[in-house]
């Protein structure tokens, strides 16, 4: 898989000052309790996906330097929506960041977590502005059965050229040899994917990711898509 991803040691300041600037115009645009309610353009997205617990809410806040653009609920589980946030400079929209619902929470219904999993799985599956997927797991419980279910299904886009990051959250609870150990673990179940990882608290990996989403959402060789924002 061709990807930008750039670690620290590369970062130019200038890079950074435009991807992070970049996030940093995030702004809420919709609500979806189901599929059907998604509105349709040729924007591309970015999906962020993860267990109720893997700090997914908290992550797209310290992306995006907004303390409350994705809510992040003290009972992990409590959204069941996909959340979209529009994303460009100058009253531009360019790019949606798409926020799914976190799953595998124990204290959710069954029948919710079916009903979300195959909301989930069908998104991934047939959207088809989505250009990549941005998986959060705690690296003290590695990837669960239902993080490789995920993968398994949306693996024939990965070959179709869908961008794939893996991000190691709350990366600060781990020494440094745990963080190299679970980087090396997770790069062999990635599917090919880029791995990173991430500490909010730390900030940690902040600008590296931000500088991959803006390389994967305008690459050199095309012309970006804009629609004028609503808001």
């Amino acid at each position: 898989m061709n990807t930008h991803y750039k670690p620290t040691s590369t970062l130019d300041a200038d890079e950074v000052k435009r991807a992070t600037g970049w996030l940093h115009t995030a702004r809420f645009l919709t609500t979806a309790p189901q599929l059907h309610h998604l509105p349709a353009y040729d924007l591309p997205e970015i999906a962020f996906v993860g267990r109720s617990n893997a700090g997914k809410s908290t992550c797209i806040n310290v992306l995006t330097q907004q303390k409350r653009l994705a809510f992040a609920s003290k009972t992990p589980g409590r959204t069941q929506h996909i959340n979209l946030f529009a994303l460009g400079k100058q009253g531009q929209t360019d790019t949606v960041l798409a926020d799914l619902p976190g799953y595998g929470y124990a204290a959710v219904p069954k029948q919710d977590k079916i009903r979300w999993q195959q909301v989930m799985a069908n998104y991934l599956i047939t959207r088809p502005n989505l250009r990549a997927v941005v998986l959060l797991c705690d690296p003290r419980q590695g990837l669960t059965e239902t993080d490789e279910i995920l993968l398994e299904v949306i693996r024939p886009r990965f070959e179709e050229g869908l961008k794939f990051l893996l991000l190691l959250t709350k990366s600060d609870k781990l020494t440094r040899a745990e963080g190299q150990k679970a980087l090396s673990i997770t790069k062999l179940q990635s599917a090919g994917g880029e791995v990173c990882l991430f500490s909010a608290l730390k900030r940690q990996g902040i600008e590296e990711v931000s500088i991959t989403l803006w390389d994967w959402m305008h690459p050199a060789t095309d012309s970006a898509t804009t629609i004028e924002s609503s808001s």
